[in-house]
């Protein structure tokens, strides 16, 4: 995430404003262009056509829908069809906003899905929703039955559709969930960013004809996922599994392991990108070797070395998490990323970019079936994981 600055008077504003505290002008950002802009309205008070101060007051824009429920601050084209902008063309279900938690929850909801989208457009990662194409990518936010008549929404993926319990959208709930199943992390935004990795998993992977370059470091997925997701529950993580595995439940499965490292190597691009926008440059004066040292003089959302990503990213989460300790807080990242984990996400990098080829078309097919091999076959799992979190 980047800085943004007041076309209007150089006012520094962050990605979620919605109006200029220091000029009063309403804010609106403009997903092509990567730009929050002070408005100025077209004709009268009534009007829903806007202009963006410094940017030559050609294009008319009008703001989303879910901007008059204070859930969104994008800009559309004014003569664009729909109602909704690039981000929220893409929910399917939103729970029942008249009742007023459900709103403040969903509001929340929104904030951590369009820090998400922020990331997808600017990976240029293919981004339909199910108006463009079957399977494309979806959300369905639900609220958990008040009366308990019926069981508790869970958050996971299936084919395209990611659903969010509304819950985890409540600080104390999502704090006590991460105490009962032991976890380090647990927040809205991480939620997003694992189950988009699963659906770029069918696209990037399934779709695109690469399961050989992933087995190879992932592992097989056609292992049975429910077993393997009772075995973990049951018996915890692997032994060992920092070394490969970016997080205890990354072992549950290739699955998992994917979309677990997607989610953090989204969360390294991105804060990355915050970091080099506030010019932070980590130096510690006690460390003799240079290894602590870092400056992000690089866009992290470009095709760069991912070795110079890592190099970046380890002293800046050393002193991130530092700095939280001095707060009495927790590690803001509470993670190691050991020599298999940086493997897979150079893997997950090379794969945004598209710098990961195809498996090769086979020349034959009248090889024999090994031995215990086809029964297996048989037996793979078709399409995508259904992931799901309690």
């Amino acid at each position: 995430m980047r800085l943004f600055r007041c076309a209007a008077c150089d006012q520094l504003l962050y990605f979620e404003n919605r109006r200029c505290e220091k000029c009063g002008h309403d804010l609106g950002y403009i997903p092509q262009a990567n730009a929050l802009v002070p408005l100025e309205r077209e004709g009268d008070a009534e009007s829903s056509v806007w202009r963006a101060i410094g940017r030559g007051g050609e294009q008319r824009y009008r703001f989303c829908a879910n901007a008059a429920l204070d859930a969104c601050n994008w800009l559309m084209p004014a003569e664009e069809e729909g109602e909704f902008c690039l981000a929220c063309r893409h929910n399917r279900t939103v729970p029942d906003l008249t009742v007023p938690e459900n709103l403040r929850k969903w509001r929340k909801v929104e904030v951590a899905k369009h820090r998400l989208v922020y990331s997808l457009l600017r990976l240029n990662l293919p981004l339909e929703s199910n108006e463009d194409r079957e399977g494309g990518l979806c959300f369905e936010f639900l609220a958990d039955a008040p009366d308990g008549s019926a069981p508790k929404v869970m958050t996971g993926h299936d084919e395209g559709l990611i659903t969010i319990a509304l819950a985890e959208a409540d600080d104390a709930e999502r704090e006590h969930r991460k105490g009962e199943l032991g976890e380090l992390y647990r927040t809205l935004l991480g939620h997003f960013r694992h189950e988009t990795g699963h659906y770029y998993w069918n696209r990037l992977v399934r779709d695109a004809g690469r399961l050989q370059a992933f087995r190879a470091l992932f592992g097989d997925e056609t292992e049975d996922y429910g077993e393997a997701l009772q075995a973990y529950y049951a018996n915890g993580p692997k032994p060992d599994w920092q070394m490969n595995h970016v997080s205890a439940y990354a072992t549950a499965h290739p699955w998992e392991d994917f979309a677990e490292t997607f989610k953090h190597y989204i969360h390294i691009v991105d804060t990355l990108e915050m970091a080099g926008a506030f010019g932070i440059r980590v130096q510690p004066r006690l460390d003799r070797t240079g290894e602590l040292g870092a400056e992000v003089d690089f866009n992290p959302y470009r095709a760069c070395a991912i070795q110079q990503m890592v190099d970046s990213w380890l002293p800046i989460s050393f002193a991130l998490n530092n700095l939280n300790r001095c707060l009495g807080m927790s590690d803001a990242y509470p993670f190691i990323l050991g020599p298999g984990v940086i493997e897979k996400v150079g893997f997950i990098h090379s794969l945004v970019h598209r710098q990961v080829e195809a498996d090769p078309v086979p020349e034959t097919v009248t090889e024999e079936v090994p031995p215990g091999r086809g029964e297996n076959a048989a037996d793979a799992p078709e399409g995508s994981p259904i992931a799901a979190v309690a």
